[in-house]
């Protein structure tokens, strides 16, 4: 059975029940998209939760998912709809045999031809269609959520093809018509800031950039997603993630990494708490995906670690090369001692 909210507190308050901590700014737009029928656009960088917002929101509602996974080359073919040509040229063959009888007493071609022209043999009706998830989402008879997701990775040619679905919830079928919403969708498009979107595309949408979370905010995602993580180790992991993303990384560690570093950082100190010094190296694992990321990040973050103090009447200069390769080493070397 579906459901809709009565307000953004009470959307907020599903979406937290299924542990997507959502701000409320974020679910205020969610709300609004829900309660006036309208597309909601989110943009921002990749891996912030844009799409498992779509997922928690159909789960929250009891809508099914229906998912449009966008990247170079999609056509109407793959987004709409296609016959069914197998399902066509059985229903051909079988009314062959009938086709031929009926025919038998034209002798001139040209009027065969046209008799046969001016039949119906329903080919072209819903019966042979292979629905993609556009159409699919419009000829549900019970409501879904309609998720476009990473729609920048096509074509401006593709956006073309969702107005229709946008702004009057309908597919035009050039052999059959026009199918009408059988129930109203939400429909949740994503973009990664990829390419700029047309203007056609986002005037009929509500819009909402969906960046980073703050700290507090992550460390408190982290913590719902990955119980079994220690706040204060969570926290931890979720500072070495701010830190990295001020650098100018190929690649800034997603949410969805960041929780998978948490429980890398948690299984390795719960195993053995002489491996603490070494955690910062697997964490690198877990966050960055690059090896020009894992070089910059190793580089930038080792000049933050503070130099021990040593009394001694000649400073010595250490160079960057001679310290540790650390990212948060000084965070978990201290974490590290007196687990068992």
């Amino acid at each position: 059975m579906t459901s809709t909210f009565a307000d953004a507190d009470e959307l907020l308050a599903a979406l937290r029940e299924l542990d997507y901590i959502a701000d409320d700014d974020l679910a205020t737009v969610v709300y609004l998209a829900t309660a006036l029928d309208r597309p909601l656009l989110l943009e921002g960088p990749a891996g912030v939760g844009k799409t498992e917002l779509a997922k928690a929101l159909a789960q929250a509602s009891g809508r099914r998912l229906v998912r449009l996974q966008c990247y170079e080359g999609l056509d109407d073919n793959r987004a709409l709809y296609e016959w069914d040509y197998a399902k066509q040229l059985l229903h051909v063959q079988m009314l062959r045999d009938r086709i031929t009888e009926t025919t038998a007493h034209i002798t001139d071609i040209d009027e065969a031809s046209r008799y046969l022209a001016g039949r119906d043999f329903g080919l072209y009706s819903e019966a042979f269609l292979s629905v993609r998830p556009l159409l699919e989402s419009v000829l549900s008879p019970d409501p879904v959520v309609l998720l476009v997701d990473e729609v920048d990775r096509t074509e401006e040619s593709m956006e073309a093809l969702l107005l229709e679905v946008l702004a009057e919830k309908q597919v035009t079928i050039p052999e059959i018509g026009t199918f009408t919403a059988r129930s109203m969708p939400w429909v949740l498009l994503t973009s990664n800031d990829t390419r700029e979107l047309s203007p056609a595309l986002k005037r009929r949408c509500l819009h909402f950039h969906l960046g980073y979370p703050s700290a507090e905010r992550e460390r408190e995602i982290v913590t719902a997603r990955a119980p079994e993580v220690e706040p204060g180790l969570a926290g931890d992991v979720v500072e070495l993630a701010r830190r990295l993303r001020q650098l100018p990384l190929r690649k800034s560690p997603s949410i969805s990494e960041v929780i998978d570093a948490a429980r890398a950082a948690a299984v390795i100190q719960g195993d053995d708490p002489a491996l603490a010094a070494r955690t910062h190296r697997f964490l690198m694992a877990a966050l960055l995906k690059y090896t020009s990321d894992v070089d910059l990040a190793v580089a930038a973050l080792a000049d933050t670690v503070s130099e021990p103090v040593v009394p001694s009447p000649v400073p010595e200069r250490v160079s960057v090369a001679e310290r540790p390769a650390n990212t948060s080493a000084s965070v978990f070397n201290s974490r590290g001692k007196g687990r068992g």
